[in-house]
This record gives C-alpha cells, structure tokens and sequence, in this order.
C-alpha cells in the first residue's frame, strides 16, 4: 500500500494557490484576497514563478477568476458566520487556507475539509510541519470517493451535526463530474437542515463564454485532458438552478462571474478582470 503521506495534491489545486500568491506578489494593491499561505504549503521551488501557467501577462484573467470566487466564498462564510451559522464543510477541499488566514472567524466554527485520503494527509502534515498546526475546529475528512465512500456518513463520523444549518462549498469540482454525481451532491446537501447553504461553481457551454475567454477555456480543457483529468460536464445557468430545485432547495440562484468582476474588480486601473466561463450556484435549504 502506498504512503498516504507521499500522495501530494493534485496540480490543479497547486496552481490555484500559486495563482492566489501571485495576485498579491504581481499585481498592485488592493488585493482582492491575500493568500500567500497556499503557496508555503505547497512548496513549489524556488522557480514556481516561471512556470508557463504562472506568467503574469497571459494568465492574469485565470488568476483574476480564482482570487474572486475563493473572495465571494470567504465573504459567504462571514456573513453566515454572522448570521449564527456554525459549521462549514469543504467538499475537495485541496490547499484551502481560510482556517489559516481568517482564524477570528474560523475559530467561531466547525471547519470540515473533505477531500482523498491521500492528499490530505499530506496537507495535515505540511500545516504541523509550518507551524499552523491542526486546531480542535478543524477537521480533516479523508473519503476515498472511488471506492464509494459517503462525504455525509464521514463528516457525522467527524462531529458534523446534521440537525444544525451549514455552508457547503464545492468550487472547481463540477466538470470533472458525471451530471448524476452532482445530482447527488446536490440532494445531499438539500437534505442537510433548514437554514444551510451550498455555494457551487459549473462551468458554462463555450457558446456562453465571452468570445474573448473562448481560447482559454478551449486551452484549459484541452490541458486537463491531457492530465487524465477531463472537463467533462458543463451548464448553462438554467440547466443548474433547475437541478438545483429538482434536488430539493427551497431557493437557488445564480451569481455569473461578470457580477463577481463588477463586485471586485471595479475601478481598478490595470485592467485587471476575471475570465468568464465560471459561474455560481447559491442555494438554500
């Protein structure tokens, strides 16, 4: 049996941290969020910043994109928070640092990162290695989803409170997804209690995708592809919101990533916008 602990991430969930750090260490301020705890978890080499994925010029829409939704998820969490709601799950969790870098609100929940076995187990030893250390509110869920593991049977088996609300995130998950496992996503975390939340991005059909964003989103899927790692789902808004009350919300919306841009990204001066391609589903139970 391999060393669970030798299982490093995924590269998808490494460059979204590099993308993270290099929003802060390229473009100027205000940073729409300041991640740089990512990229000392994932320890990438002294190089990292020359990599083809990381130049600043051709990769700044991508990064633009993935500084706001981990932004609109992190203002999610404190309004909730706010709101009284007390637990928070991460479904693929990866290199989600939130409990490292807002721990004034973190601390005031019940943290669950679900994600392999094997790569978590890494990421907890890359957290006590830098100090951070794994604090009683947060909880590591290792489910091994090939071998048809439940996410809800693990998260109770951690602490998690099915009778009490929730925010359940899922971002950059969906395309890698048959449509009828995001079907039961979607009516797992609608049977979860009154009052909880789910915040999940899709990817829109390349004919909704701004002309200009086409070429990148016909490179991405032709790059995950070649990392045996296919897009193989996509939705339109109304495909989703449809799912989405199927699967039993009382309430679902859409949050286009042309409403995140004019949200973080107005009144900038470099020109600095987020790629369309990628939207939100926001539902409650």
């Amino acid at each position: 049996m391999a060393d669970e602990q030798s299982e490093a991430p995924d590269s998808t969930a490494v460059r979204t941290a590099l993308w993270r750090a290099m929003h802060v260490r390229t473009d100027p301020p205000p940073h729409v969020v300041e991640d740089e705890i990512g990229l000392r978890i994932a320890a990438p080499g002294a190089d990292w910043r020359d990599r083809p994925d990381m130049d600043p010029h051709a990769t700044s829409a991508f990064r633009a994109a993935m500084v706001a939704r981990a932004r609109f998820i992190e203002d999610l969490i404190t309004e909730q928070a706010d709101r009284g709601v007390t637990q928070y799950v991460i479904l693929g969790a990866g290199l989600d640092t939130f409990a490292q870098r807002k721990p004034e609100i973190a601390a005031r929940l019940q943290i669950f990162e679900v994600d392999r076995p094997g790569p978590q187990a890494w990421k907890r030893r890359r957290l006590v290695e830098l100090g951070y250390g794994i604090p009683e509110w947060l909880h590591l869920v290792p489910v091994d989803f090939e071998v048809g593991a439940s996410w809800p049977d693990q998260l109770a088996a951690a602490g998690f409170d099915p009778g009490r609300p929730a925010v359940v995130v899922s971002t950059g998950v969906t395309m890698y997804l048959t449509e009828e496992a995001t079907v039961a996503t979607l009516r797992q975390v609608a049977a979860l209690a009154p009052g909880s939340t789910l915040a999940m991005t899709f990817l829109l059909p390349a004919e909704l995708v701004d002309a200009a964003d086409r070429p990148g989103l016909r490179a991405s899927t032709e790059g995950a592809r070649a990392s045996a790692t296919p897009f193989i789902s996509f939705y339109t808004p109304q495909d989703m919101l449809t799912l989405a009350r199927e699967a039993g919300f009382k309430d679902a919306r859409h949050v286009s990533g042309a409403s995140l841009a004019g949200r973080y990204f107005a009144g900038r001066t470099d020109g600095l916008r987020p790629s369309s391609g990628e939207d939100f589903l926001l539902a409650a139970t």
